[in-house]
């Protein structure tokens, strides 16, 4: 019988933790097995500040995906993001050996090879290298240069740049929980491919994805990515401000917001009122929500306007670098009432949410399709990408489970072997594979082994 390639993301967020399992059904749209969703402890604005904690909520986030998909989890493709993050625009070149030669994938690969030993900060390690354009013997323009000739292969790199010790932190949350580093995803990046059409990459669009600590912001334009940015606030910073400006405690701060909350003041009446429960005996809050609105407006307008200079650094108003499609705006940020209608007023382009049902099942349930749930969705689809059998099927009944776990663990050798031969069978493809393929396998295989090798050596 086929192996199935089931595939896992693990959402690592602020607010929450997603992991998630699904397969790519035969219509080649995303299936979802099972989903697991824990409240997030120990993160902070997309960084991990206390592991014991972390490494908690990932555990009761994999157990009820394991549990509701039937599924046991190998290994996962992780989402990056975080205030230490930050991209830069690179220019590098190669000089051939032999020009009558067509270009191959070891060019391009040489290439890359070559940006990845650029100078960083201390303490900072390139995270993605993303080729957008080609030239050879300065002949601009090229998206696929394998199979052309020349001299001089030259290229416009986009580098996403992180910091060392934060992505370590990762690795070890997620290596303690029993469960192995596949790959790791810009988050940015993984919402684009879940809630972006081909034909908004093309025209030019900014994704701006609200998440609970951080705000990532991804710009594609004629289907490459431009420029990725993380803000460190997001719906948290609402919260607070609300909490503060009402003296009420967090949870109810949180339930005024995505009940009541709306980002644009005008809406409410005067009068409209909401009672709140006070604490142990004292008497119940009346909050107006016109004040609310206000509370709410203030910080949305200050986060819009950080990620829309961050649009502006791009350069958007540049004819050629114009963004036809406008804004879309994913996360769960992004379900706040009025938002879309407040970022059109704020950037003057046009904007849209981003549901990521465009790559589901038909048959997927409504919670998974709402923009909450979109980064999880795109680290599943980079996951299929890999070709990674990230779970396999339960067989063995829950009693024999217990009595003899190391059962449990076989089916990961013959997969581990299974790994290997796909690998060599890869190798033997390397020179028909597309460019962006091979760039995204040379970076899982370069980073994730240089992850764990730290992590071992650290044991």
């Amino acid at each position: 019988m086929e192996k199935e390639n089931i595939a896992v993301g693990l959402d690592i967020g602020t607010t929450k933790i997603v992991a998630m399992i699904g397969k790519k059904n035969e219509y080649g749209k995303l299936e979802i097995l099972g989903v697991g969703k824990s409240k997030s402890l120990g993160v902070a604005r997309g960084v991990v500040n206390n592991i014991t904690q972390t490494i908690q909520s990932i555990q009761l986030a994999v157990n009820e995906a394991e549990a509701n998909s039937g599924y046991k989890i190998n290994d996962v493709v992780v989402g990056i993001a975080g205030q230490h993050i930050r991209s830069i625009q690179h220019t590098d070149y190669v000089i051939r050996t032999n020009p009558e030669e067509v270009i191959s994938g070891r060019d391009i690969q040489l290439l890359i090879d070559q940006v990845n030993k650029l100078a960083m900060l201390p303490g900072e390690e390139i995270i993605h290298v993303l080729p957008q354009e080609f030239k050879i013997d300065g002949q601009s323009e090229i998206k696929e240069p394998i199979g052309m000739y020349g001299g001089r292969l030259e290229a416009s790199f986009h580098v996403v740049v992180g910091q060392a010790a934060s992505i370590r932190n990762v690795g070890r949350c997620i290596q303690s929980s029993d469960i192995e580093l596949s790959g790791l995803t810009l988050e940015p990046l993984a919402s684009a491919d879940a809630v972006l059409s081909q034909e908004e990459k093309e025209a030019g669009v900014a994704l701006i994805d609200i998440g609970g600590g951080t705000t990532d912001l991804a710009i594609f334009k004629d289907g490459i990515i431009r420029h990725t940015a993380v803000v460190p606030f997001g719906g948290n910073v609402i919260t607070d401000d609300i909490k503060e400006g009402c003296s009420i405690i967090e949870k109810q701060a949180e339930l005024l917001k995505t009940k009541f909350g709306s980002a644009w003041p005008g809406e409410n009446k005067d009068n409209e009122i909401v009672s709140i429960p006070g604490l142990r005996g004292r008497d119940p809050k009346e909050i107006s929500l016109k004040n609310l609105s206000k509370i709410i407006h203030a910080r949305v307008v200050e986060i819009i306007e950080q990620v829309f200079t961050e649009i502006k650094a791009y350069g958007h108003e540049d004819p050629r670098k114009k963004l036809i499609a406008g804004i879309v705006l994913t996360g769960g940020g992004s379900q706040l009432k009025h938002i879309k209608q407040l970022v059109e007023y704020i950037t003057g382009m046009d904007t849209r949410i981003g549901y990521p049902n465009e790559h589901l099942a038909g048959n997927s349930s409504e919670e998974i399709s709402c923009p909450l749930y979109a980064t999880a969705v795109g680290l599943v689809m980079n996951s299929i990408e890999n070709n990674s059998n990230s779970a396999y099927k339960i067989e063995l009944k829950e009693v024999e489970k217990e009595t003899s776990q190391h059962l449990v663990y076989q089916p990961k050798i013959e997969e581990k072997i299974e790994d290997v031969s796909n690998e060599i069978s890869e190798e033997i493809n390397l020179e028909t594979e597309t460019t962006e393929n091979k760039i995204k396998r040379s970076f899982f295989d370069r980073y994730v082994e240089k992850i764990k090798d730290f992590l071992d050596n650290a044991e």
